[in-house]
């Protein structure tokens, strides 16, 4: 796993808390840390997170490495 796609997991776990959250308890962290909604910097941490989530739809379509196996090999037992 790349630098990006650790960077765009975190980002998608803050942003899956902060919707759990929001179901929960009505309470949107970001805005409550970053002044609203509507602020700046909280469209662009929403942002972020968008982005984030679209780079780790790649990882739902990119084949595990221990799921990929090679044709048994008849001489190794």
């Amino acid at each position: 796993m790349s630098a990006i796609q650790r960077i765009a997991l975190v980002l998608t776990i803050i942003g899956a808390i902060n919707w759990g959250l929001i179901g929960f308890f009505q309470f949107d962290l970001v805005a409550a840390i970053f002044g609203g909604q509507g602020s700046a910097l909280s469209r662009t941490i929403y942002g972020l997170v968008g982005i984030a989530g679209l780079v780790n739809l790649g990882l739902l379509f990119k084949p595990s490495e221990g799921a990929v196996r090679d044709e048994p090999n008849p001489e190794v037992r």
